[in-house]
């Protein structure tokens, strides 16, 4: 994600977080969404129990909670929902120390406030609700890795929010959210709430070069939507050729049938890269030829007997203008990004969004 620059100012939380009575707290884990795995009270992006398989550039990255959230119900007349939490702590010298510990509170697609808490290891937020209850999703600070211990309501009562349909999200930094100057800004996030649905952001920065291990990790997932939006990084990180972007598309979706014979599956080939559309990497393939390759992998699947795989083709989606720093896109880009899947997922979900 990119530099944050504008929050509310710094709420300090003084004295022990622990000293109020424990049975006002609530267990959190039936507050969260956008899980994939628990490693003891951690969320996490990987399997804990299949890490050794994986490059260690995606087990670093799955360490990071992105898109792991805290959704709830607000009875009438609560005024506000306080969470306990530890987290990494910025560094003295961090220009940015005062905005790392930023919560923002969302209220369906409408965004009713960010609160700030001195950095500590361990913490208490306290988050305003405004008047007549409802559903509410509180969006972390997921570069601090923070770890949900306990929540509680002020004046009223919480319940878990209902649950919505998983949809599974698999691609590189760019569905993790890079530049978004929001957790709750990247494509995945903005697209999960208009749609209805519960996104699950297995996007590896540097990563989602086409590692099967994944593809296996995401056929034991449960979810009712997946997305797989990764090549980018096949260009130069990892060099490929066009030749095995189609084959390794076509393994990773054939692992991952394995476990979604039917779940409606998107491929969204790589978005505008200026600097690679028609440069060769170390094997001779430019970024227009791997995405070509990746789209006729994905149509051909379709073709031979996979109703159920759509592609949407990225090259299209954003122009220069909406890259933040001629790969990443910035926030417009993020929402011009989270309208197309949008558009492509809502004709083939059931019930429609």
């Amino acid at each position: 994600m990119g530099n944050d620059t504008r929050c509310e100012p710094p709420t300090t939380v003084s004295g022990d977080p622990r000293s109020e009575a424990s049975v006002h707290w609530l267990d959190p884990s039936p507050f969260l969404r956008g899980t994939a795995w628990l490693d003891g009270d951690r969320p996490v992006r990987a399997d804990p129990d299949d890490l050794a398989r994986l490059p260690w550039d995606i087990a670093e990255r799955a360490a990071l909670p992105i898109g792991v959230r805290i959704e709830f119900t607000a009875a009438p007349g609560t005024r506000a929902v306080e969470l306990r939490y530890r987290a990494a702590v910025p560094g003295p010298d961090d220009p940015l120390r005062g905005l790392r510990h930023c919560f923002a509170l969302w209220q369906g697609v409408r965004l009713v406030g960010e609160t700030c808490v001195a950095p500590g290891p361990e913490a208490v937020v306290r988050l305003p609700l405004p008047p007549g209850g409802g559903v509410f999703t509180v969006y972390l600070p997921e570069g601090q890795a923070p770890v949900p211990l306990a929540l509680r309501a002020l004046g009223g009562a919480l319940s878990p929010a209902p649950a919505r349909p998983r949809w599974l999200v698999h691609g590189d930094s760019i569905t993790e959210g890079w530049w978004s100057t929001r957790p709750a800004h990247s494509w995945p996030a903005t697209a999960g709430r208009l749609l209805g649905l519960d996104p699950v952001n297995l996007g590896y920065a540097g990563g989602a070069r086409g590692e099967l291990p994944l593809a296996e990790q995401l056929a034991r997932l449960p979810g009712e939507v997946i997305t797989l939006a990764f090549g980018t990084n096949c260009w130069s990180r990892v060099p490929a050729t066009a030749d095995w972007l189609y084959a390794t598309v076509r393994a990773f979706v054939g692992l991952v049938r394995r476990g979604h014979p039917s779940t409606p599956l998107l491929i969204l080939s790589p978005v505008l890269r200026p600097e690679a559309e028609h440069t060769r990497n170390a094997l001779g393939a430019t970024l227009t030829e791997l995405r070509r390759a990746m789209e006729r992998a994905g149509h051909d699947l379709a073709a031979e007997g996979d109703p159920h795989l759509h592609v949407l083709p990225g090259r299209a989606l954003l122009g220069p203008e909406h890259l933040a720093d001629g790969l990443h896109p910035n926030d417009a880009g993020h929402a011009r990004l989270a309208g197309a899947v949008v558009g492509a997922l809502r004709g083939v979900l059931d019930p429609p969004a």
